[in-house]
């Protein structure tokens, strides 16, 4: 654990003090976030947050591969040297995007790039998590599902980027409850501590409480698509890695039920509100006959700031759902028999208040309209 927390603070470290140089990087070379008909902030604000947090993601896996503990075992390093190299591919596609603004098949084949740099390195789902008999995965459907899931979780995360501070707090709670759940487990099941799912999912964390200060309303910068897109990846190869160092049959054991699902539901539980957004949106535009990327302002943020919620306001509940559903599912994972139900009736019944307290406030002026984001300057992202 002590290495874990040493990997931690230097990646919010680094992140923390990189952020700084590159805003001045930003506006430089003129990566700003222009004003645009469908945003609402009235000054141009830089981005590059996710140069920073790459710079604090390859220092904190350069550190772990020389500690005594992680360094030592032969397949984190593998396996986080790979999600590095896919990380370095896909940052360089972000701030592409952020200074030039790619069009969106331009920058969704570098996705594809990075998600197939991953698998090529060896980050494939090797077995989905069936109970009582895991399926394990022939070579091309774990090529297929792993660039599926990493495509996914890319685009969920840059869709979450809409208010300061959103994204990069969602993200880390979530990253935060994955980590739990796969150091709890490796503890409980006797199995090493040092995972490259534990080792990712920590860094996450690092570089989000290192960018938060510089993000969180009202923003100083913004992360871009190359921070967006880059948080989405490691959450995803953090999840893929797991089913590499796992043993499935270890999963099929009495213990119940939700523990064999729970590596399946838990990385839809950790980005449920951006897969939901995701989702909403895709439905919503579809039906609208425009294509699915084609921006807008009714997610879920904008409907909450129509709802009368601060900026401030809405990121907070945000965050709580995300909290809320993310450790109400490693809860159900971790207990068993009747204490179950326990933490059930538990989730529900603060889901239930959290929904009153979201939904409390009467709609009040369209987002365009509200007064808040234009004095400040914040933007109301896509």
């Amino acid at each position: 654990m002590r290495e874990y927390l040493l990997v931690l603070l230097v990646a919010a470290a680094v992140t923390y003090l990189g952020s700084a140089f590159c805003r001045r990087l930003a506006f430089r070379v003129g990566a700003l976030a222009r004003v645009r008909d469908r945003d609402v902030h009235t000054i141009e604000m830089p981005y590059f947050g996710g140069i920073a947090m790459l710079g604090g993601v390859g220092a904190a896996l350069l550190l772990s591969w020389q500690l005594p503990f992680l360094g030592s075992q032969a397949t984190v390093q593998q396996d986080s040297r790979a999600v590095l190299v896919a990380a370095a591919v896909i940052g360089v596609v972000g701030v592409l995007d952020d200074i030039y603004e790619l069009p969106a098949l331009a920058k969704f084949a570098g996705q594809v790039l990075a998600a197939g740099v991953a698998v090529a390195l060896g980050v494939k789902v090797l077995w989905i998590p069936v109970p009582g008999n895991p399926i394990l995965l022939d070579q091309f459907s774990s090529i297929a599902i792993t660039a599926f899931f990493i495509l996914v979780c890319c685009n969920a995360v840059n869709f979450a980027d809409g208010l300061d501070g959103l994204a990069t707090g969602v993200v880390g709670i979530g990253a935060f409850a994955f980590f739990t759940y796969t150091y709890v487990y490796t503890v409980s099941q006797g199995l090493t501590r040092a995972t490259t799912s534990s080792l990712i999912s920590v860094v996450i964390v690092g570089v989000c409480l290192g960018f938060l200060p510089h993000n969180f309303f009202p923003a100083r910068m913004f992360m871009g698509d190359s921070g967006s897109m880059l948080l989405g990846l490691l959450l995803a190869t953090s999840t893929v890695s797991l089913t590499g160092q796992i043993d499935p049959s270890q999963l099929a054991s009495d213990r119940g039920l939700v523990p064999t699902i729970l590596p399946l539901v838990l990385p839809l539980a950790i980005l449920a509100l951006p897969f939901l957004d995701l989702t909403l949106a895709f439905i919503r535009r579809t039906y609208a006959g425009k294509w699915w990327f084609l921006p807008d302002k009714q997610h879920l943020h904008h409907r909450l700031l129509q709802r009368g919620h601060s900026q401030r306001r809405a990121v907070l509940l945000m965050y709580v759902w995300s909290g809320l559903v993310s450790f109400g599912v490693i809860g159900l994972g971790l207990v068993h028999g009747s204490r179950q139900w326990t933490v059930a009736a538990v989730v529900a019944v603060l889901a239930l208040v959290l929904l009153l307290i979201t939904l409390g406030r009467r709609p009040v002026r369209p987002v365009d309209a509200l007064p808040e984001a234009g004095r400040t300057g914040v933007a109301l992202r896509d």
